[in-house]
Formats: structure tokens, C-alpha cells, sequence
């Protein structure tokens, strides 16, 4: 699951190493691990988005539809936090992957970048993508038919039991789920320990991604070239 614009952006630079974590094996001693790059997810919070409000499979009422399906949205972080203040998160992100703002197929580390999940969306008189917006009108021109995502489905609550400062999502062909990673960066904000709980489809080779809570920002940190202590279990 998971990851806005700093989590694609974070895997452009683990492409690098796709080869050596292919090759590697989990770490089995305690150590330092080098080159790793930090960033950071969160619940994102439905008031952060200006979408019309739609039905969502598994879900009650209606809500955003930027919310739910843009690359800022649930089917990214995987979890988020409603307007009704109550938790939810994607329990299935459907088939199709992902388009970039024209709603041209994309991916996680591709020259177009990434928008939005291949459906859920409007094209409008030019093939572009476009969605409805809560106060009237259409974001990029009206929608003249709408592209379905088959699959796609939400639930209530959050998809893991994670801890604010304390969970962080790994690649687990390279740090074992499970172990204790240390963080200097963050010895100030929680002590720097955290355990890998988490993974995610945008966490590759020598990437670390702390669950915290929303930033104000609606941006959380990324920071290339960091070391870190992993204790892996056992």
C-alpha cells in the first residue's frame, strides 16, 4: 500500500539499486545499513481534498472522489482519516495501476509520473482526466464518460495496527519484518527506534518510510543518503 508524491519520488532513486536488492539477502546481524533513503506516510485526512462526493464500494455515506482514488488519496497511503474524523483505509486497489494527469497508463518511477488510479475518473472532450469538484464544475473540463475501477474496495478502521513514531514500512527482502531499525534523524522527535511493521508497493531496496501523523504541510520528509542501525528478530 501506500505512498503520495514523496514516496514516488523515493523510489526513482531505489530503481538504482533494484539489481543489488535483488541479489542481496535479508540482514541477519545487527549492523548499520548505508544509502538508505527515509520518508514518510501518514492516514491522509479527507479535508485535504476538493472532489465531489461519491459512493465507494465498502464504504458508508459518500466521500471525495480525489480522496479515494487520486495518487495524494486512500488507494496511495492506504489509510485515511474521513471528514467524519473516524479511520478508513483500501482494503483491494483494483486492477489497472495507475495514470498520469492526462490519464495516459503510468507507474511508480515513470518519466509521466503518477495521478491517479486507472479509474475512478472522467475523460473530457479531449481523452484528458477530469472529476468533479464539491463546489461546482469539473477540474479539467467537463466529463463526458466515466472509466470504472473494477475491484476497488474500502473499509472501516485502519488496514494495521501502526503507531504514530514508531512503525516504519520496509522492503523485507532487505530488512526482515519484524526488526528494531534505528534512526538518527529522528532521535530528537521519538527516540529514533522504530519496528518494521509495514511494507508497501513503493518501498524498494534501501527505503525506510516512518508512519507518523498528518503534516501540516500534507508533504512529510524525505531524506536520501541516511544511516541506519537495523536489529532484525531472532
Amino acid at each position: 500500500m501506500r505512498r503520495a508524491a514523496a514516496a514516488a519520488a523515493a523510489s526513482l532513486a531505489a530503481l538504482a539499486s533494484v539489481a543489488e536488492t535483488a541479489s542481496a539477502r535479508p540482514i541477519s546481524r545487527p549492523g548499520w545499513l548505508e544509502r538508505v533513503t527515509v520518508t514518510e506516510y501518514f492516514p491522509v485526512p479527507e479535508s485535504w481534498f476538493r472532489g465531489a462526493f461519491v459512493k465507494a464500494p465498502g464504504l458508508p455515506g459518500a466521500h471525495r472522489v480525489d480522496w479515494l482514488y487520486s495518487a495524494r488519496g486512500v488507494t496511495m497511503e492506504g489509510d485515511g482519516i474521513g471528514l467524519d474524523g473516524r479511520r478508513y483505509h483500501v482494503s483491494d486497489t483494483g486492477r489497472g495501476g495507475w495514470v498520469d494527469r492526462r490519464g495516459r497508463r503510468s507507474c511508480i518511477g515513470c518519466g509521466r509520473g503518477i495521478y491517479w488510479r486507472a479509474g475512478g475518473f472522467w475523460r473530457n472532450a479531449r481523452g484528458a482526466l477530469t472529476y468533479p469538484l464539491a463546489g461546482g464544475g469539473w477540474f479539467a473540463g467537463a466529463g463526458l464518460r466515466y472509466v470504472p475501477l473494477p475491484g476497488v474496495r474500502f473499509a472501516r478502521g485502519p488496514s494495521r495496527p501502526l503507531r504514530y513514531y514508531r512503525s516504519v514500512a520496509v522492503d523485507p527482502r532487505v530488512i526482515p519484518l519484524g526488526s528494531r531499525v534505528y534512526i538518527p534523524y529522528y532521535r530528537g522527535i521519538s527516540g529514533g527506534w522504530f519496528t518494521a511493521h509495514d511494507t508497501g508497493g513503493a518501498i524498494d531496496g534501501r527505503h525506510v518510510d516512518v508512519y507518523r501523523t498528518p503534516p501540516p504541510s500534507g508533504t512529510g520528509r524525505h531524506i536520501a543518503g541516511q544511516r541506519v542501525y537495523v536489529d532484525p528478530p531472532g
